[in-house]
């Protein structure tokens, strides 16, 4: 799995203002108007310490796949739905996105990522990892097989995004998830691959340590032991993988799930998810805001670092708080690799709930994602409408209304996923019988 992190935006106010699709995406599609309750992310999110911004500061900040689990959804929200009931044929009485004026935001610069997402779902959809998922909300192993190498055949020939997407109206169905709230509405956040610096043995300033996955992990007895319990315990001496030179950077590792690490010699290391605790996680940043001690509209990545320069006597106590630990693996620098098992691809790969969304699957998403400003150099965020695969998940991922963009490696792609915090819709793309 691929799990990662980081930072987000200090204006989370503008995700929740209005877009060019019109004055309601909910009243355009021609779904019932939400209630005051459901209205926005933004209003739910201010209601208190226990709402957590859905990225990285569901931790922090940015919420990566994988292995995490946030209160960031209410538990009726996060409750986990049969598949047959997560994503539904879309309803004659609304309005098909594949027909509206909005095509793929990426084609025209973007089409060999698409292809190469796309192939590594056909590699994945034909293997009996995939033969063990599906058939999931009533399709098929072999369909969505047809349905990948139809889409793909689709993104080669058609010479516009336009042409695209009427191709795609022709030939495909819609299946809309039926999100948080049943309306459709789903919370996106963004995730990325980070760098840092690391050493393969300790040093004066490399001092703590990542571990890899115990030989005798799956007989451990459960409960098992908390993160407080194993944090330098002798039970891990001998499997340390990596060492850090921050513990809370330490910690953020275990948050993304995987990583690249520039070591003192030159040469590189990287290394990926290989199992958790079965201990439940809790947000550092939630914690904080629980305690008083900084308002969850200022939580950010940046505002934890400085909280923790500042007061380095609270660290050890609030990683503590969190009980979760993670091991890791050395991937001899294969790129970040999702659930399924294949590369994810810079936004182009998503991460949701694997257990009521088809795997490997063709997806469109419709939200905000953030663009740099070629006048000002900033990133804003615009409403966009794109198709991507379905190649990933996570603990904090979970449920009908929850979904992951997989922004790329790095500072700027840490920069771009942390401002993904908005709501839109998801859609499956399924080949007509």
């Amino acid at each position: 799995m691929i799990e990662h992190l980081r930072l987000f935006c200090e204006e989370f106010s503008r995700v929740t203002g209005s877009h060019r699709f019109g004055k309601s995406k909910y009243d355009q599609l021609g779904k019932t108007k939400r209630s005051p309750k459901q209205k926005s992310w933004a209003s739910q999110f201010s209601r208190g310490g226990d709402v957590l911004f859905a990225t990285w500061v569901g931790l922090i900040c940015a919420v990566p796949p994988c292995y995490m689990q946030t209160d960031f959804q209410r538990p009726a929200e996060a409750a986990e739905l049969k598949p047959a009931q997560a994503i539904l044929p879309l309803s004659p009485r609304v309005v098909n996105p594949l027909a509206l004026d909005l095509s793929d935001d990426l084609l025209e610069s973007d089409r060999q990522n698409l292809l190469q997402a796309i192939d590594n779902s056909i590699q994945y959809i034909r293997t009996p990892s995939a033969a063990k998922r599906y058939p999931i909300a009533g399709i098929s192993q072999d369909l969505m097989e047809r349905s990948l190498v139809r889409f793909r055949r689709l993104v080669q020939v058609s010479r516009t995004a336009k042409d695209l997407q009427q191709a795609v109206n022709r030939e495909f169905d819609l299946y809309q998830s039926v999100g948080r709230d049943g309306n459709g509405g789903v919370q996106y956040t963004g995730y990325y691959e980070a760098v840092y610096k690391a050493s393969r043995t300790r040093t004066d300033e490399f001092k703590y340590p990542l571990y890899r996955l115990p030989p005798n992990f799956a007989q451990w007895r459960s409960p098992h032991p908390t993160r407080a319990m194993l944090e330098g315990s002798k039970q891990m001496a001998g499997l340390e993988i990596a060492w850090l030179s921050d513990l809370f950077q330490a910690f953020l590792v275990h948050v993304q799930g995987s990583a690249r690490f520039e070591l003192p010699d030159g040469n590189s290391l990287t290394i990926g998810y290989a199992g958790k605790t079965d201990q439940p996680y809790r947000s550092v940043g939630a914690e904080i805001v629980r305690d008083g001690k900084m308002r969850l509209e200022d939580v950010t990545l940046q505002t934890l670092i400085e909280y923790f320069q500042k007061n380095p006597q609270d660290l050890t106590k609030y990683l503590n708080r969190n009980p979760s630990f993670v091991f890791f693996r050395e991937t001899n620098g294969r790129p970040a690799t999702g659930s399924i098992g294949v590369p994810v691809i810079p936004e182009r790969s998503i991460a949701t709930d694997k257990k009521i969304f088809p795997a490997g699957g063709i997806a469109l998403i419709r939200t905000e994602v953030p663009f740099e400003n070629p006048m000002t150099g900033k990133l804003e965020l615009r409403q966009v409408q794109r198709f991507v695969l379905d190649q990933d998940t996570g603990g904090a991922i979970r449920g009908a209304g929850r979904v992951d963009i997989f922004m790329g490696t790095g500072d700027r792609a840490k920069q771009r996923a942390g401002l993904i915090k908005g709501e839109g819709e998801l859609y499956y793309l399924v080949l007509k019988k």
